[in-house]
């Protein structure tokens, strides 16, 4: 597996290589990259891409290294003593990242944190659909609940969203008049956990039901899965490397409050668990039960604390001009007194613009796992590569969606 120093367009091609073309006429190389020596260079590497270099820095860096290759051979965090296998061919282009979309060409079984699985204890003992492949008839079964429940409280989402941070925004100004400064991100959390416990099933949302506690279990329960790729949390770094990239926490300190969320969306979504249990019969009502929790906690939960913040952060940097204009749009398609709803937005070309762009710019999930299920051929924009049966694709996908000059 060790690689050559070819690289994706302007080298030439090994000897042997030169008429090896791809399905759409694009030479085969050799994957370009490497993976040093085993234990150190994994190690190394994990120090650059938290640490040393950041995650962008650290792909970038290797794409100039050789010669604007796109598809590179690389180590991915944790690294020991987490990881048992670090090594992933990382594809970095938009072209080259489809074929983490290709259910054909990937499987993603227990590939959603990467190169390491958490623990099923997290998950009272289930695998989540999250970490099932396509293939698995378990998948098709969970995810046909999944995609109903949303679909049946898609008309619920505005108005949870509405009653959670017109709250949120209260507590907001009522904090900057007290004392001028409020901590956003802090704030995002609680109501964020409200909304989407609301919009998913409604009744009573966790900060009533568990009271201000039960963000902290979620986030708690959320550090304990990805704390092998989790950074910026403990100071100083080597402390936090130690603590979180080395070891795993021992999930005895996190089991309590599992227990405690577990015991709330056992409530909160009894009905559809009940319904679940009458139109398909064949999924464990426990099973479903800790899938639910997966769905509302890391699903939706953790995609919108880390978007909205970004959302914010663009729209604030976009400038009066555009906050005019967004203001015009909404004005114009909802009259004073009428409430936003889902159908609305749709009616609201340039706010539709604006979430898709931030989405491209920060995608909540930056990441994408797969195995390769046989040999493929991977192409991206100047050449193509061969990645052999069982080897990890990994996409980065901010480079993905950045990928301005070629798409």
């Amino acid at each position: 597996m060790a690689p050559p120093s070819a690289n994706s367009g302007d080298a030439a091609a090994a000897p042997g290589e030169k008429n090896k073309l791809s399905p759409s006429g694009l030479p085969i190389r050799e994957i370009p990259g490497g993976y040093g020596v085993p234990f150190f260079s994994p190690l190394r590497d994990r120090l650059d891409y938290f640490y040393f270099q950041g995650a962008e820095e650290y792909f970038r860096s290797r794409i100039a290294r050789h010669g604007g290759a796109t598809v590179l051979r690389v180590n991915m965090p944790p690294g020991p003593f987490i990881s048992g296998d670090s090594r992933v061919v990382a594809v970095l282009d938009a072209r080259s990242f489809r074929v983490l979309l290709d259910d054909s060409a990937v499987d993603k079984a227990d590939t959603l944190d990467g190169t390491y699985m958490p623990s099923l204890a997290l998950f009272g003992g289930h695998r989540p659909l999250a970490f099932l492949d396509a293939g698995d008839p378990r998948h098709a079964k969970i995810k046909r609940v999944v995609i109903g429940l949303a679909a049946a409280r898609m008309h619920h989402v505005a108005p949870a969203f509405r009653a959670a941070f017109a709250a949120m925004f209260d507590t907001v100004e009522s904090g900057l008049d007290a004392s001028g400064a409020v901590e956003f991100n802090k704030l995002n959390m609680r109501y964020m956990l409200d909304f989407t416990c609301a919009a998913l099933f409604g009744g009573t949302p966790p900060s009533k039901a568990m009271g201000h506690a039960a963000v902290t279990k979620a986030v708690k329960w959320l550090l304990f899965q990805l704390h092998p790729i989790a950074s910026k949390v403990v100071k100083p770094w080597p402390l936090e490397d130690l603590l979180f990239h080395t070891f795993r926490l021992p999930l005895f300190l996190v089991r309590r409050d599992y227990a405690d969320l577990t015991a709330y969306f056992a409530d909160a979504a009894a009905a559809v668990l009940d319904d679940a249990e009458r139109n398909h019969p064949s999924i464990p009502r426990d099973e479903l039960l800790h899938n639910l929790v997966f769905v509302a906690i890391f699903n939706a939960f953790g995609g919108f604390k880390i978007f909205l913040p970004h959302l914010v952060k663009w729209l604030a940097r976009a400038g009066p001009e555009l906050h005019a204009k967004l203001a015009d749009e909404v004005r114009a398609t909802v009259p004073a007194g009428v409430e936003i709803t889902v159908t609305s937005v749709d009616r609201m070309p340039l706010v539709k613009s604006v979430v898709w762009e931030v989405l491209r710019m920060n995608p909540p999930v930056e990441f994408q796992y797969g195995h390769a299920r046989r040999d493929i051929i991977i192409e991206s924009h100047d050449a193509a590569y061969e990645v052999r049966k069982g080897e990890m694709v990994f996409g980065y996908q901010p480079l993905a969606t950045r990928d301005e000059p070629r798409v």
